[in-house]
């Protein structure tokens, strides 16, 4: 009896024997069993040693016009245009999943036939989801998705290691495309753009690790007025990220697409992680430090299971320009009293323009960089010619060498 692998000609000549003895055998018998047995073992090796190839996706496409009576022209819905017909039925352009997808619906040929992947499906999709809308050549060049001629075409192949580097569809916030997306954004801001932007720093973030688990408890308004105090030292965002990243958050630093208008983010996934995003679009010290207090006034109070992500454009603070709701008011409140506490407001909202070296003698005091004060008063005066010397104008980028490596050019 042979109970063991066929690994030879002579092994499968000899099953094959065997086979013939036992085809009379009755149902429920040893010999019944033996020879279900060798049948299988045969039918392996047989897989094996002569596989049967399936057709490949032009082979299909070409068979099943023929049994419908198609012409070239009839594939024009499915695959684009004349040209683009004759391109994939001479193997000359490679069918992309949104072509596949339609042939499979148009013509009922298999996804896996489609996919050369047995059993194989393709991926699923929000039905509202347009993958070519995505800043593709703009990614391409930042390094984030591979250069290729015709991009666009293979959008959705291209998008999808993308996203899942982000952690998968699931894991990315789903108000991203949304109507509903929470904070301060640009009427002429392009979703696509913005949310290539979010999923790009949550990319990035799962690629750190953090010395301990984010507490939302933890973060205070104290800790946020710790936070502040490190901007009166030289090295003060470097300082911010280290402290963050003891309490838990990433801090990403990420320039921003065209189109997106966003200066930063707040991002609290299902798994309880942290992110703080910034994309350093204006580079002065002013902007960075209320950016990021912003952002952690909205991770410390408004992100929850119900809204995991906050994103803002804070020029749309600007004297009138806001129509948005109270917690983007309380974010610039928490914001505003981290970095100068209220009982020093006096000093600073006053009609009459303080000179440098009154803000140089606050910011001794309040033991903050010379921009906190100065960018409060810029923007209180709506006036951002005055204290330009004083507000760290290109001091921020510089600390941080990944803004350069994520930028393009």
């Amino acid at each position: 009896m042979i109970s063991r692998l066929i690994k030879t000609e002579d092994d499968y000549n000899k099953a094959l024997a065997r086979v013939d003895e036992l085809m009379d055998a009755k149902p429920r018998t040893a010999e019944m069993d033996e020879l279900e047995l060798l049948t299988a073992l045969v039918e392996m090796y047989e897989e094996r040693l002569f596989p049967i190839n399936r057709p490949g996706p032009v082979d299909a496409i070409k068979f099943r016009m023929e049994q419908l009576g198609l012409r070239q022209k009839d594939l024009i819905p499915l695959l684009g245009t004349k040209s683009k017909v004759s391109e994939v039925l001479n193997g000359r352009r490679p069918l992309t999943l949104a072509m596949m997808r339609k042939v499979h619906k148009g013509l009922g040929i298999p996804a896996e036939v489609l996919l050369r992947e047995p059993a194989g499906e393709f991926p699923e999709t929000p039905p509202d989801l347009d993958w070519s809308r995505f800043p593709l050549r703009e990614m391409a060049k930042r390094g984030w998705l591979p250069m290729m001629d015709g991009i666009r075409e293979r959008a959705e192949e291209v998008m999808l290691p993308f996203v899942e580097s982000a952690g998968g569809p699931e894991a990315v916030p789903s108000p991203m495309l949304r109507q509903g997306l929470a904070g301060r954004l640009n009427d002429r801001a392009d979703r696509y753009a913005v949310s290539a932007w979010c999923m790009r720093v949550l990319a990035l973030a799962r690629r750190a690790r953090l010395e301990r688990p984010f507490e939302q408890r933890s973060l205070t308004t104290a800790v946020l007025r710790d936070i502040a105090r490190l901007s009166f030292f030289e090295k003060g965002p470097l300082l911010a990220r280290e402290f963050l990243m003891k309490q838990g958050i990433h801090l990403i630093v990420v320039p921003h697409l065209a189109r997106t208008f966003l200066d930063g983010g707040a991002f609290l996934l299902s798994d309880g992680t942290a992110i703080i995003g910034l994309t350093l679009r204006h580079d002065r010290l002013d902007n960075f430090w209320f950016t990021l207090l912003h952002e952690l006034a909205h991770l410390a109070r408004h992100l929850s299971d119900e809204c995991r992500l906050i994103v803002d454009d804070l020029e749309l603070r600007s004297h009138g320009k806001d129509v948005r709701g109270s917690r983007e008011d309380e974010a610039d409140e928490m914001a505003s009293v981290a970095l100068v506490p209220k009982r020093y407001w006096p000093e600073v909202d006053t009609p009459e323009m303080p000179k440098a070296s009154d803000v140089l003698s606050l910011a001794g005091r309040l033991r903050v960089h010379p921009a906190v004060i100065a960018g409060r008063i810029r923007f209180k005066c709506n006036h951002y010619r005055i204290l330009s010397q004083l507000v760290g104008s290109g001091q921020v980028r510089r600390l941080f060498p990944e803004y350069d490596k994520e930028a393009i050019g």
